[in-house]
């Protein structure tokens, strides 16, 4: 359960708060409802209480797990380079990732898609997702360390300088 004020993850939107907790009527039946604002855009979210767990509301991460995700950023071990894999499946794999709302997961395709850009030009969607999940991990992260949304994303280009080095100069 989840209370009034409470920062939540909400999958594929990211950070929110949550504003009340509401009862309605649906077809004759009474469901209480969280009312969670997005932070990042304003929207305004109904997620049912008793279904907020399948749907992958959860609580922010804690500063750990936050230190956690930092370091599976900095560790470039599991990259195993740039395939040439069909940008279609590496999209549809990212975008089930972004929606699993699993932090690691969302860092997970940060990573690959600042590595693979390293190597080839990445494809509008794809420089989409990017902004998404640097969004989404981000923001995340400025309330898990507290610090400043921009310093945390000035942090993760820091630590992938090389590559939006080349990225940059090729655009």
């Amino acid at each position: 359960m989840f209370g009034i004020n409470e920062l939540v993850v909400y999958p594929a939107q990211g950070v929110g708060k949550v504003e009340r907790i509401e009862k309605q009527e649906i077809r004759g039946a009474v469901t209480e409802f969280y009312i969670v604002r997005i932070l990042a855009n304003n929207v305004t979210l109904m997620v049912p209480v008793a279904n907020a767990h399948s749907v992958g509301l959860r609580s922010v991460c804690d500063s750990k797990e936050g230190g956690q995700v930092l370091d599976i950023l900095r560790d470039r071990s599991d990259f195993t380079g740039y395939t040439g894999q069909n940008w279609n499946r590496r999209y549809r794999e990212y975008s089930e990732k972004l929606k699993s709302g699993n932090l690691r997961d969302v860092a997970y395709v940060l990573k690959e898609l600042l590595l693979i850009g390293r190597d080839k030009e990445l494809s509008f969607g794809e420089r989409r997702l990017l902004e998404q999940a640097m969004s989404l991990v981000t923001l995340e992260l400025s309330f898990a360390l507290g610090r400043d949304q921009e310093i945390v994303r000035s942090d993760i280009q820091e630590m992938f300088q090389d590559v939006l080095g080349d990225m940059e100069s090729e655009a």
